[in-house]
């Protein structure tokens, strides 16, 4: 497959997926905090046009459900419930980019009975909506811990090689010391020692922090050889010799030529950073109940029982691996095409 069609369905794939959760208020039918508790661990809703007595039907519809009799904790339809599936319903208010308060949801049933695309937690949770939800968290928290990395990377890689001497030395020894130290148990450390008991907005912003302050010394080291090439280029000593100032160098000619390092940097550290997160929150360390991220949706699959008996608990594990994959075949696409132009 050419470097241009992966680049392109990657990217697709992966903006699509950011502008669904975006939009999770939209599209999910209902809040994240929203419970049933009458239907615990209820299995994935199965869609239906043909009714139990087989009679067809032009809309779609779901069934209600009811106790099974063969075993505890069970479920099976209940066909005298047929609760037809509508589109653009109001229902639970949320928040749309901060700004507006809506109630419009893109599909939904009659309240009270409730729809569970993904089937519903311990607590009659909606997982297809807390899925959603939780994208919020662990896509942009990788996202955003990236920048945050790849900004301080940035300023220390360009002032090292800029600078050169006793300032390069310096930060490249810190940056080794940074590199040396094993960062799955520092990032454990600095978090542990940091408040546990935050509100959801705190805790995003500290696992940001701390994923994207520990995480700049590797790309600090490329952008400082990029830079140490780069000063030596005709252009940049012709300039020089007019007279342009260290900082003019830096924005004008240098810093540019850090780009295709930085963006095939992005690619690779975001993955990284949203595998770093779900961990966290997987080990009650980010992100805790009741606002879901893929990290502590995935901490119900530490008891047994929940494992073996209710496969749908392990959703989020499931949708990591296409992000996880997509953002790899975008790194590689983008490699092909720098090398390509080189």
């Amino acid at each position: 497959m050419r470097a241009t069609t992966k680049f392109r369905w990657a990217a697709g794939f992966l903006v699509v997926l950011h502008v669904v959760v975006i939009f999770a208020g939209f599209i999910a039918p209902y809040n994240y905090a929203s419970q049933d508790r009458v239907h615990p661990f209820a299995p994935p809703a199965r869609v239906h046009l043909l009714d139990c007595s087989g009679r067809m039907h032009l809309s779609p519809f779901v069934y209600g459900l009811k106790d099974s009799d063969q075993s505890f904790g069970a479920y099976r339809e209940d066909c005298s419930q047929r609760l037809p599936l509508r589109f653009f319903v109001h229902g639970d208010e949320y928040s749309l980019l901060g700004v507006f308060h809506p109630t419009l949801h893109l599909f939904g049933v009659d309240a009270p009975a409730q729809v569970n695309v993904l089937g519903s937690d311990g607590f009659g949770r909606d997982q297809f909506s807390r899925l959603l939800y939780g994208g919020q968290v662990s896509l942009f928290a990788g996202l955003l811990a990236a920048l945050l990395a790849l900004s301080g990377a940035l300023l220390v890689g360009a002032i090292s090689g800029l600078y050169g001497g006793f300032t390069d030395d310096a930060l490249m020894r810190l940056a080794e010391v940074a590199v040396a130290v094993p960062s799955f148990y520092l990032l454990l450390a600095v978090r542990s020692l940091l408040p546990l008991r935050t509100g959801p907005v705190v805790a995003f912003l500290l696992v940001v922090c701390i994923i994207g302050f520990l995480s700049w010394a590797r790309p600090a080291r490329l952008v400082r050889g990029v830079v140490l090439s780069g000063r030596e280029r005709n252009f940049v000593l012709a300039a020089r010799g007019f007279g342009a100032s260290r900082s003019y160098l830096l924005r004008r000619h240098l810093m540019p030529m850090t780009f295709p390092v930085m963006i095939t940097q992005m690619v690779v550290l975001v993955p990284q950073f949203i595998l770093a997160e779900v961990l966290l929150s997987f080990l009650g360390l980010g992100i805790s109940e009741p606002f879901p991220s893929w990290g502590n949706m995935l901490a119900y699959a530490q008891q047994y029982h929940i494992l073996v008996s209710y496969g749908w608990m392990l959703a989020p594990g499931l949708v990591l691996l296409p992000v996880i994959l997509a953002y790899h075949v975008l790194a590689d696409a983008l490699q092909e095409k720098l090398q390509l132009t080189a």
